[in-house]
């Protein structure tokens, strides 16, 4: 294993102290990583180009167009090809889940991915926003690409509390009124909510001609369902506490875990969304690596 790798594993980084430090050690790991790999940053070019046509502005010519392909194209929109990201973190009382299986709860490990994409976006100066909700919008800060962004954007995410119940399909409904600016809309949820929802929430973004990627965070144990004592199951965002014996329920709650995993991954195959998902006890590279692979291709 490469010397750099050991600063993304989840075990490790439970051992930092506060958000900015673990995301200043995955963000150095990862990028010394990148100039060993083929993932070469998290930019997509949303310019649109049309031929020039005599009486035409020369300074809104693509000169690298020209240079490639001897065509004379038009940037209608300069501003646009800059990219913006905007990081859709879940943080309701679910999020707060961790099991035995994992050093960091569901909430710390997606703070860790988006920290580290934070970090990637402005690296390559575009701009990173970050918005927190679970039943309303809690926070919103403005894409920048001011360097001075990560370390606000760290300390809102340290700032979040999971206590409450999730509204995910109308904050999706919310959000993509609100950001008026086309750009990468990066959500990390657990995804506990109706599924025919959430995906209209999906759709609303992609008719505001957003680019959509859903990092699906899950506990192992919420994948694996290893109990075998009985237990009492705590439940969370106002659902009851269960004393079952899982050996019981095992079968039967794996069968049901598995169709809603599939239900919200063909959704988003649908809506045109990258789907990845990732469990909490992964190395962090594994979580991006895929991501940023996956992308690399289709827009590379």
């Amino acid at each position: 294993m490469e010397e750099y790798q050991k600063y993304l594993d989840p075990r490790t980084l439970a051992k930092l102290a506060g958000l900015e430090l673990r995301a200043r050690t995955i963000v150095e790991g990862f990028v010394a990583g990148m100039h060993r790999s083929p993932y070469h940053g998290f930019s997509v070019e949303f310019a649109e180009h049309r031929e020039y046509v005599p009486g035409d502005d020369l300074r809104h010519v693509d000169w690298k167009v020209f240079a490639k392909t001897d065509k004379v194209y038009l940037k209608q929109y300069e501003e646009e090809t800059n990219l913006i990201c905007y990081l859709v973190l879940d943080t309701s009382e679910s999020m707060r889940y961790r099991s035995d299986q994992a050093a960091l709860s569901k909430l710390e490990y997606a703070q860790c991915i988006a920290a580290a994409l934070a970090h990637l976006t402005l690296r390559q100066q575009d701009g990173v926003g970050l918005i927190t909700f679970d039943d309303e919008i809690r926070t919103m800060l403005r894409p920048s690409g001011n360097p001075s962004q990560l370390r606000q954007l760290l300390h809102l995410m340290e700032q979040s509390q999971p206590q409450r119940k999730t509204a995910t399909g109308p904050i999706f409904h919310d959000l993509s009124e609100r950001l008026k600016k086309r750009g990468v809309v990066v959500i990390l949820s657990d995804m506990f909510d109706d599924v025919p929802a959430m995906m209209a929430g999906l759709k609303h973004f992609r008719h505001r001609r957003h680019d959509v990627v859903v990092f699906h965070v899950l506990d192992p144990a919420e994948l694996d369902f290893p109990f075998q004592q009985t237990t009492l199951f705590k439940g969370l965002e106002q659902l009851p506490d269960v004393l079952s014996d899982p050996r019981a329920l095992r079968k039967a709650y794996l069968a049901e875990f598995n169709a809603f995993l599939r239900q919200v991954q063909a959704g988003c195959r649908a809506q045109h969304a990258d789907y990845v998902q990732v469990r909490t006890d992964q190395n962090l590279e594994v979580a991006l690596s895929a991501y940023l692979s996956g992308r690399l291709r289709r827009v590379g």
